[in-house]
């Protein structure tokens, strides 16, 4: 299809910030605000969608400084008391995961999202504030912040939680927990957002989120509502080494994936052996809608993804209805047998989701 001829007045504007593919995408973003006035939108939707925007672009200069840092969301009540066991739970489990240089984000307010940021101190936390009417503020220890962001709508916020995320962890909650809970695991079950662990910690002998889980087998998984594959997207624990370990082994190989075409490219820190590739295409055969699974180094396709070329890949054709099926190839990966030679690790804490 032929290119559309831009105006050059447009092409001037961008010329001054932005060039290549940056400037194309820029480019399309100034010409459907421009179509908004073509069409005569609403004053109301205008104010909508200018807030909308602004939002996410303040957020990503926030966390544009720290992409090179893994990061856990964590969710839970705000109503959750210092003194009750979660509380504990949450604060010791951000704590550690702070030591194994990852970052916390947390909605900002009390309770749970209080006592991860606690646990991870305000240096190595974000808070993603809701304006509510009601119950939602800052808790203390993120209050002030740089990177404490406040949102108006729950779209944009839910938004940066799941771009800006590596892991998630849930403890018990109210709705709004649930409601964050399930947009993941929708996000994730249907492919519009990587797959990424997700461990649902209760405090010991606690039972919030074994019913949760019995609720979902007896009547979701019984009735046909979800797959059985479904349930390996998420981890139900009372333990807190538990739950890190889920977290850790995940990126153990593993770094980030993305699509070329219909093609998985999984992109790991070390080479597997020629046996481990056998082994995959052996185990993971009813997964595969065509090929084989193969290791490469970087694809032609991934050229916009030169920060990212010293790591190997794995690429396979799979059915795109499995993915809990291919958080299994995930763990698999990281069990595997690699060569005795290792790639190039310089930034492989980065992961760019695609």
């Amino acid at each position: 299809m032929k290119e559309k001829a831009r105006d050059p007045r447009i092409k001037s504007l961008i010329s001054e910030v932005a060039k290549g593919r940056q400037a194309d995408i820029i480019g399309e973003m100034i010409e459907t605000v421009l179509r908004f006035g073509k069409d005569k939108t609403g004053l109301g939707e205008l104010k909508l969608y200018n807030r909308a925007i602004r939002e996410l672009r303040y957020a990503s200069t926030v966390f544009g400084k720290y992409q090179g840092i893994r990061k856990v969301a964590v969710f839970g009540s705000a109503r959750t008391s210092p003194e009750a066991e979660e509380y504990k739970h949450a604060r010791e489990f951000s704590r550690r995961m702070v030591e194994h240089d990852w970052m916390v984000i947390t909605g900002g307010g009390d309770g749970i999202m209080g006592a991860a940021q606690e646990g991870a101190g305000t240096e190595k936390s974000f808070g993603l504030n809701i304006r509510l009417p009601f119950e939602q503020r800052a808790n203390e220890w993120i209050s002030g912040d740089a990177k404490l962001i406040n949102f108006r709508y729950f779209f944009t916020r839910k938004l940066n939680f799941v771009k800006e995320t590596h892991a998630f962890a849930l403890f018990p909650g109210g709705f709004g927990t649930h409601d964050e809970g399930c947009e993941v695991l929708t996000l994730i079950q249907t492919g519009k957002s990587p797959i990424v662990p997700i461990v649902l910690l209760d405090r010991p002998n606690g039972h919030y989120w074994e019913t949760w889980r019995r609720f979902v087998i007896n009547d979701l998984l019984d009735q046909k509502l979800i797959s059985a594959s479904d349930l390996n997207f998420f981890k139900v624990t009372h333990d807190i080494d538990e739950a890190m370990a889920e977290i850790l082994q995940f990126y153990r190989n593993f770094h980030s994936y993305r699509w070329v075409q219909d093609r998985m490219v999984i992109r790991v820190n070390q080479r597997l052996t020629a046996a481990a590739i056998a082994q995959l295409n052996q185990d993971f055969d009813a997964l595969l809608a065509s090929d084989k699974i193969t290791q490469t180094t970087a694809l032609p396709e991934e050229a916009d993804d030169a920060h990212l070329a010293h790591f190997y890949r794995i690429v396979l054709v799979p059915h795109r209805r499995d993915f809990g099926a291919m958080r299994l190839l995930i763990d698999a990966i990281n069990k595997a047998e690699t060569e005795t030679e290792r790639a190039p690790l310089a930034d492989v804490a980065t992961t760019q989701h695609m």
